[in-house]
């Protein structure tokens, strides 16, 4: 399975569209708000760049793309004007994989600014958007071309599905089941994509650039934790229930893994400095509640994971099998099993690009 064709969120028009039902990402972006005011701010006032380069790495669609992008400008031009600075103009990359809705994007470039300009009521340096279609997992902007890197909910992601793991029969991911050279196989792909992600940002942002990624992950080190891989052992058992119908083949639920990993703190921490070209400047654990964010857990966790997965599902068992995979996974969870209390855990990490 190639991950770079079919990997994508669901657009506008489909029933449980990203757009509509990202909101644990939103409140991902919100946590990490402080980090990044602080980061931003010690960035401007070291570097004071004339032409500020800013990239959104997996950017996706919908009323999250800009928050960021809003937010970086908004404390910029407070400092221009406490340190009676002419406002710098704005280079806003957005980057994601080719499948992405960046036409919504560019639809709302328009209000975007208007909006902006009213907020801040007054006069802005310019802001020249891209788009920027690719994987993060390799060179995707000039040597020294950025100075600010932000990265919200895509590093858990992997640049493919990790190889060896053919015996976790029965699963989509990590359980309690898995074989322990399917363990052994997830985190091996996790090092190699960290690690080549941090190599291409270190050639791509200026000495003392800053970069702030917040990725799902686990607050300790048992690989078998709940908390962001929350659901996947309800989902393979929506698949397993078909395939004991009849309604899937056996070997269509053993071939299918999960393209994702949720590390550690350490291992995120591991990776940095082995890699050695950033200081780590702050790295924080979070938490997102579900039942904090919607009434009805069950169908909000239902229009969510449709939403990002569907599309690597269908590519997999189809469209009709995947569309009846979702109503069984929506009466394992009404049924109570959604009753508990469902924790997020995110990783949020500061870098600062070394000399």
């Amino acid at each position: 399975m190639d991950l770079t064709q079919v990997l994508h969120m669901n657009g506008d028009v489909e029933e449980a569209s990203y757009a509509d039902n990202s909101l644990i990402q939103r409140e991902a972006i919100s946590l990490a708000k402080s980090s990044r005011v602080k980061a931003i701010t010690n960035l401007y006032c070291s570097l004071c760049p004339r032409s500020f380069a800013i990239a959104d790495l997996g950017c996706s669609s919908g009323p999250n793309t800009l928050l960021v992008t809003s937010e970086i400008i908004k404390v910029v031009e407070k400092l221009c004007q406490e340190l009676n600075h002419q406002s710098p103009e704005y280079k806003v990359f957005l980057n994601d994989l080719s499948g992405n809705d960046f036409n919504s994007i560019f639809k709302s470039l328009d209000t975007f600014k208007e909006k902006l300009r009213d907020e801040i009521k007054t006069e802005i340096g310019p802001c020249y958007f891209s788009g920027v279609p690719g994987s993060f997992y390799g060179r995707i902007f000039p040597n020294e071309s950025l100075h600010f890197v932000h990265s919200s909910y895509s590093l858990h992601w992997l640049s493919k599905v990790p190889r060896g793991v053919d015996n976790n029969k029965g699963n989509i991911y990590i359980t309690n089941t898995s074989p322990s050279n399917v363990l052994e196989a997830y985190y091996e792909q996790f090092h190699i994509d960290f690690s080549l992600f941090l190599k291409c940002r270190a050639q791509e942002i200026v000495e003392g650039g800053f970069m702030i990624l917040t990725l799902l992950g686990r607050e300790n080190e048992n690989l078998l934790s709940k908390g962001s891989s929350y659901g996947w052992e309800l989902l393979s058992k929506a698949i397993n229930d078909m395939v004991i119908q009849g309604i899937i083949e056996e070997e269509k639920l053993n071939t299918f893994n999960i393209p994702n990993y949720y590390p550690s703190p350490s291992e995120v921490k591991l990776e940095v400095l082995s890699e050695g070209s950033f200081s780590i400047n702050q790295l924080e654990v979070s938490e997102v509640i579900g039942h904090a964010l919607e009434s009805d857990m069950s169908e909000s966790m239902v229009k969510s994971t449709r939403a990002v997965f569907e599309p690597l599902l269908i590519s997999h068992f189809g469209e009709s099998v995947t569309k009846e995979v979702f109503e069984r996974f929506r009466k394992i969870l009404a049924a109570g099993i959604s009753k508990e209390r469902t924790r997020i855990t995110n990783l949020t990490i500061t870098l600062t690009r070394k000399p």
